[in-house]
């Protein structure tokens, strides 16, 4: 890999024309005015998706890679629910639910979560803030074709074990050690662990590391152009609440990522060369746990910082008024950044550590409750005695605010020492991380998905299916996250196949709500396809936010973008304003 790089940049420092790289018409911020490179038409089919680095086509690329993760993500998941339909049930074997756990995990978080963000940050942030394009356009394309080789060598445990009887990797998403650190190396040298060596775990690992490099460049990107590709009427006053989130986001990616990238090189060196940094003899499993979390936590707010930006830009847009408190929802997100370096090891409080720690990382965990209860405050603020237009947009940010208060205190009774020592390892934390991740960020990002499709597409969607698809998606997020912080109340461990015949109901409740969110999803994405294929065409401001003056920056460049079409020959079909 080493030499690889090396023969890369070898090939970019002698034969690239790095000018090249500054977006047409703009100086990227390193003072080139001028480019020897020449632009020309798009070509079509494959070999434009292929070569694109048009920054609202990579934005679809990321979309579309987003929602087939998200896809395999809700299968294996429905899967593992079957199996745990009935006690003991025969439906999976331990090792494939161990396995399709621990790809379920790694694909929502790695391949789903972070590359949706990525696609709205890729589409619609240069739009905010009058750019061009992103500050290297190059670079972007580079950051987005690192990730389906990544996700190859995540899932390919799958086929081999299919066609080659390879056992997929059984780790579970967090990867701890010894269980993970067990390779070719130790098996070699008499331990007994056989399953956990197998290479289709070094090839995830490797897929995570690929991800991870994806990943850091695509923040590395998203940071150089809200620095130096803003408009000239957008200073950090005006940058919109989405893009400050973006920018969060990245810096945060810029210190966690690199790390969660070095610990899993020690892993692979760990498993596969012999070296001891997880051994018992070496640095000891602790080190991983506090490796991986202190990447672990920050991304947790790597994947919720822009959903909640997407919540504060579309929210005000239907509820007829500003965002109430910009500047406090600005510093508020600047102060989850900071804080969210400071709470990794309230993962931790059963493994022994030292009290006095315990009690430092306590506090830290529940002071960072206070800037998310005051974006909380200011979407209800919004909201009240607002002009409400219960769009689909507007739905799911209600949605995602409900969902977040309960995901949000559920957190901070798990921040609470006591509470935490009975509940940890608990279906109780599955519930809470869940009304999070899908209870919250699936929300927001289909709240993006509706608001800005017509300026994807050109077209609407059908507002029935748009409004059935929120109310299943509600319905089976909050029976299936709320039984499980019964299972967890409880007693019932996380991560089992099998249980006792006690927990039988809280189960079966579980996963009759996980059917019908599957369910709601289906609908979704046949609303979209039909809709992009054949729905009616979306005017110039669907939403009519001209009426209470809220048309934003994107919303202008597709009127423009409207009236260039029709001057080239285009035409109008004149439908009405399409507002819900």
């Amino acid at each position: 890999m080493g030499v690889l790089l090396l023969a890369v940049a070898s090939f970019l420092a002698r034969f690239e024309d790095w000018r090249s790289y500054a977006p047409v018409g703009s100086s990227g911020g390193y003072g080139y005015a001028e480019s020897n490179t020449q632009t020309h038409e798009k070509p079509a089919g494959i070999i434009r998706w292929i070569t694109t680095v048009d920054h609202k086509d990579i934005g679809l690329l990321y979309g579309t890679f987003g929602l087939l993760s998200f896809a395999w993500g809700g299968i294996s998941v429905l899967l593992m629910r079957i199996e745990l339909f009935t006690p003991s049930g025969d439906f999976l074997s331990a090792n494939m639910y161990n396995s399709l756990m621990t790809t379920h995990g790694i694909t929502m978080l790695f391949l789903f979560g972070t590359p949706i963000i990525a696609a709205f940050a890729n589409y619609f942030m240069p739009l905010l803030i009058g750019a061009d394009d992103v500050a290297f356009p190059r670079l972007n394309a580079v950051a987005f074709w690192l990730l389906p080789p990544g996700a190859i060598l995540i899932w390919i445990g799958f086929p081999l074990f299919m066609f080659g009887g390879i056992q997929p990797s059984q780790t579970s998403w967090t990867m701890y050690t010894p269980l993970a650190s067990c390779g070719q190396s130790a098996v070699a040298a008499g331990a007994t662990c056989q399953a956990q060596a197998s290479p289709a775990v070094d090839m995830m690992l490797l897929g995570l590391h690929l991800s991870g490099i994806a990943t850091t460049l695509g923040a590395i990107n998203m940071i150089a152009t809200i620095f130096t590709e803003r408009g000239d009427d957008i200073g950090w006053p005006e940058l919109d609440i989405f893009s400050w989130t973006i920018l969060t986001q990245s810096g945060l990616i810029l210190f966690a990522f690199p790390l969660l990238g070095s610990a899993i090189i020690m892993m692979l060196l760990d498993r596969n060369f012999g070296t001891t940094f997880f051994a018992a003899d070496g640095g000891g499993a602790m080190l991983w746990q506090n490796l991986f979390w202190f990447f672990g936590h920050p991304e947790v707010y790597i994947l919720i910082l822009p959903p909640m930006g997407l919540i504060s830009l579309i929210l005000p847009k239907f509820s007829g008024r500003k965002l109430f408190g910009f500047k406090f929802v600005v510093y508020s997100t600047l102060a989850i950044g900071v804080l969210s370096f400071g709470v990794w090891a309230h993962h931790m409080f059963s493994t022994g550590m030292d009290p006095r720690l315990r009690a430092s990382f306590m506090a830290v965990s529940m002071a960072i409750a206070i800037p998310s209860a005051v974006k909380t405050f200011n979407w209800i603020t919004t909201m009240w005695n607002g002009r409400l237009r219960l769009t689909a947009p507007m739905l799911f940010c209600i949605g995602f605010v409900s969902n977040f208060i309960i995901g949000g205190v559920t957190g901070v009774f798990l921040a609470a020492i006591p509470v935490d020592l009975v509940l940890t390892d608990t279906y109780y934390v599955v519930g809470h991380f869940h009304y999070i991740v899908m209870g919250a960020i699936g929300t927001a990002v289909f709240a993006g998905i509706y608001y800005w499709f017509p300026v994807i597409s050109g077209k609407m969607y059908n507002k029935t299916l748009a409004h059935w698809h929120f109310w299943l998606t509600m319905i089976g997020t909050n029976v299936t996250f709320f039984a499980m912080l019964f299972l967890g109340y409880g007693g019932m461990p996380r991560r089992y196949a099998t249980y006792l015949p006690q927990f039988t109901t809280w189960h079966q409740i579980t996963t009759i709500g996980a059917f019908i969110l599957g369910i709601g999803q289906l609908l979704f994405v046949w609303n979209l396809a039909q809709s992009w294929l054949d729905g009616p065409v979306a005017p110039d401001d669907p939403w009519n936010l001209g009426e209470d003056g809220m048309l934003s920056k994107e919303w202008t460049w597709f009127a423009k973008k409207r009236e260039t079409a029709l001057t080239d020959g285009g035409e109008d079909e004149g439908t009405p304003a399409a507002e819900e």
